[in-house]
C-alpha cells in the first residue's frame, strides 16, 4: 500500500506543488481544503478531498485520522487578517483559542499542532518532499552584488530579523542602507509595492529586499516562500536585489523563478548570519 500524507491546503500554488510531487513520490495525498481559500485543482491530486470553513478543527482532525494518515503538512497561504474577522470555530478550535497566551501566528499553529497530535497525527515540515527547492547558499541569478548593496542587505538582515523576531513580517525593503517599507499583514508582495511608491521619481540606488525566516522557525509552519511573482512585482518597483534565507526558504517553481529573474534582472542572493558577519 502506498504511503499516506494529510494535506491542510491553504491558498495558492504552493498546495498543489506539494500535491504533485507527494503523488509523483508514490504518496496518497488526502487534502483538507478550506473554502474560498484552497485551490479547487487540489482534487485532482488527491486520493480524496474534503472541503472545511476556516475555524473547523475538529473535521479535519477526524477525516485524516479516519483515513489513517498518521503525517501532515500544513502549506499555503491564509491571510492574517482573517484572524480579526470571518472564522467561525467550531468547538475544539474555540476552547483552543480561548487557551491561547495570545493570538500571532505562532502560537495559534503550535496550538493547532498538539490538537493533531492528541489524535495521533503528527504535523511534519513544510518542505517534506521539496527539499530541493530550498534556497542554497550564494548567487543563486543575476550579477553579484555590488560592495554598497550587501552593506544595505546586511543591515537589512538584521532589520528583517528584529521584525520577524517580533512576528511582525518577515521583509524589509531598503535603499542606502534607510528602511523604506516593513512587510505587516499585507505580505510581501504589497510591502514592495509600498516601497516603490514611496520612492518613485526620487532617483537613487536601486531598492535591495530582504526576506528571512523567523529566529526560531519551526520548519512545519508558515515557512518563508518566494516565487515569480514576486520579482515581476520588484522590477516594477524598482528593486534590483532579493536576499533569501538560505535553508529555510522554498521557491515555489524554481525553472520559472530563474526565468523570472533573467527576464526582470533582479539578483538573487541566499544568505545566512554568516554571510554577514552577525
Amino acid at each position: 500500500m502506498a504511503e499516506k500524507i494529510g494535506l491542510i491546503a491553504g491558498g495558492g500554488s504552493f498546495p498543489l506543488l506539494f500535491a504533485a510531487e507527494a503523488r509523483k513520490a508514490g504518496r496518497e495525498v488526502y487534502a483538507v481544503a478550506l473554502n474560498d481559500i484552497s485551490p479547487k485543482e487540489i482534487e485532482a491530486y488527491a486520493v480524496e478531498t474534503r472541503w472545511f470553513r476556516l475555524g473547523n478543527v475538529g473535521g479535519p482532525i477526524e477525516f485524516l485520522r479516519d483515513s489513517g494518515v498518521k503525517q501532515a503538512l500544513m502549506v499555503g497561504s491564509i491571510p492574517h487578517v482573517n484572524i480579526f474577522g470571518g472564522i467561525i470555530p467550531d468547538m475544539r478550535a474555540a476552547k483552543l483559542l480561548f487557551k491561547l497566551r495570545d493570538k500571532k501566528a505562532k502560537a495559534i499553529f503550535s496550538a493547532v499542532a498538539e490538537e493533531f497530535s492528541a489524535d495521533g497525527i503528527e504535523l511534519v515540515s513544510t518542505a517534506t518532499l521539496l527539499e530541493h527547492l530550498l534556497v542554497k547558499p550564494g548567487l543563486l541569478a543575476g550579477k553579484k552584488p555590488d560592495a554598497d548593496t550587501l552593506k544595505t542587505a546586511a543591515y537589512g538582515w538584521k532589520a528583517a530579523k528584529a521584525i520577524a523576531a517580533l512576528d511582525i513580517g518577515l521583509t524589509v525593503v531598503l535603499r542606502d542602507q534607510t528602511v523604506i517599507a516593513v512587510e505587516g499583514m499585507e505580505g510581501t508582495d504589497e510591502c514592495i509595492r509600498r516601497a516603490g511608491a514611496l520612492t518613485k521619481g526620487r532617483g537613487g540606488s536601486s531598492l535591495t529586499v530582504v526576506k528571512v525566516a523567523r529566529p526560531d522557525q519551526d520548519m512545519r509552519f508558515d515557512l518563508p516562500v518566494a516565487g515569480a511573482r514576486t520579482l515581476g512585482v520588484m522590477k516594477e518597483a524598482g528593486a534590483s536585489t532579493l536576499v533569501l534565507e538560505a535553508g529555510k526558504t522554498l521557491i515555489l517553481g524554481m525553472e520559472e523563478f530563474l526565468a523570472a529573474a533573467k527576464d526582470t534582472g533582479v539578483s538573487v542572493l541566499g544568505a545566512g548570519d554568516s554571510s554577514f558577519n552577525l
